[in-house]
């Protein structure tokens, strides 16, 4: 997830009443939310997608990264108290406290990073495996509001000396976590009832079925499912019951193509292909060589037009033209 959403995790587990635990217990809460995301620094080296959601996100980060926090935490109090700037109504800090504090933010960190069809690999370096929760949009406006909420009611309510104060703050996590397990078993389902659908259809049972979140809209999916070397497009809404909409026709994946394996000689394409769920090529025969372009079916309709691309340039004419797409079309088939 974005790191909003991170940091109002933290700043709802806070304000829920873990923060009264120990001084800077709202700091460490909300800072130890983000830590995983310290692999950014891979953009500075010309890398991103073969580092991210990887080893920081994995259990030996989850086990230092913590401790390192908490011992910076309380160097942080000491050194304040020294130069006379300890604010005089910070609570005591307690390493224990701090400490748990910093291991319950940080393993918040990747789970909400399961939630989206980005994916994460959790259990680095002892597997590269890659796992996808498809239940949330990377960037959730209702994840936002409610713990947003959630947060400013229990700030409101702690200002004026209320009773359960953190009451609210507590209600939204609950909520959220609510929510995300209804957008996950949503989104199980749609998958099931998409490889039904175009079973029925008489195109066979899909490999792969992706029910991807949209923004703001919690009742439609975006659909990609693989049927052998073609890829397959649709929506999915409830509206008032599940209904999917297939897009005309099948996309080849164009992944067998002679041109892809020497691509993949080339650092960026296998740090891509590295990370992609659902690849998909376009290759193209110029006077120079092969002109590949690699796209992900999780974002782009087309291999070579979307957020995610990878190009490359294959010297040489010895390539075979990119085959047509597949023609079977879906929405023309009974079902």
């Amino acid at each position: 997830m974005d790191n909003l959403a991170h940091t109002l995790v933290g700043a709802a587990l806070g304000q829920a009443g873990l923060k009264k635990k120990t001084g800077l217990g709202m700091a460490t809460l909300m800072i130890a939310a983000n830590l995983p995301d310290i692999d950014v620094i891979g953009l500075a080296f010309g890398e991103n997608l073969a580092w991210r959601r990887g080893w920081t996100h994995g259990p030996l980060a989850l086990a230092l990264f913590p401790l390192l926090l908490a011992w910076a935490m309380v160097a942080f109090d000491r050194w304040q108290a020294r130069r006379g700037k300890r604010p005089e109504a910070r609570l005591p800090v307690r390493f224990k406290w701090v400490l748990a504090l910093a291991y319950i933010g940080a393993l918040s960190h990747p789970l909400l990073d399961f939630l989206n069809t980005y994916g994460i690999r959790c259990l680095m370096p002892f597997s590269d495996r890659w796992f996808y929760g498809d239940a949330l949009f990377i960037i959730d406006i209702w994840l936002w509001g409610a713990l947003g909420l959630g947060f400013w009611l229990s700030r409101r309510r702690e200002r004026a000396d209320a009773l359960r104060a953190g009451t609210p703050a507590l209600a939204a996590l609950v909520l959220v976590a609510a929510y995300a397990g209804a957008m996950g078993a949503a989104s199980l389902a749609a998958e099931r009832f998409v490889a039904r659908d175009v079973a029925a259809r008489g195109l066979g049972t899909p490999e792969v079925v992706v029910a991807s979140p949209v923004p703001v809209d919690p009742f439609r999916r975006r659909i990609v499912f693989k049927l052998g070397e073609a890829y397959g497009f649709g929506d999915l809404r409830w509206s008032p019951a599940m209904r999917f909409a297939p897009e005309p026709g099948l996309v080849s994946t164009n992944m067998s193509h002679p041109a892809i394996p020497l691509a993949m000689r080339q650092k960026p394409v296998r740090d891509f292909l590295y990370w992609s769920r659902l690849p998909f090529a376009v290759v193209r025969q110029t006077p120079e060589g092969a002109q590949v372009v690699i796209g992900d079916a999780r974002y782009n309709r087309r291999a070579d037009d979307g957020p995610f691309t990878v190009r490359a340039l294959v010297p040489g004419s010895a390539t075979a033209p990119s085959p047509a797409p597949a023609g079977q079309s879906l929405a023309s088939r009974p079902g």
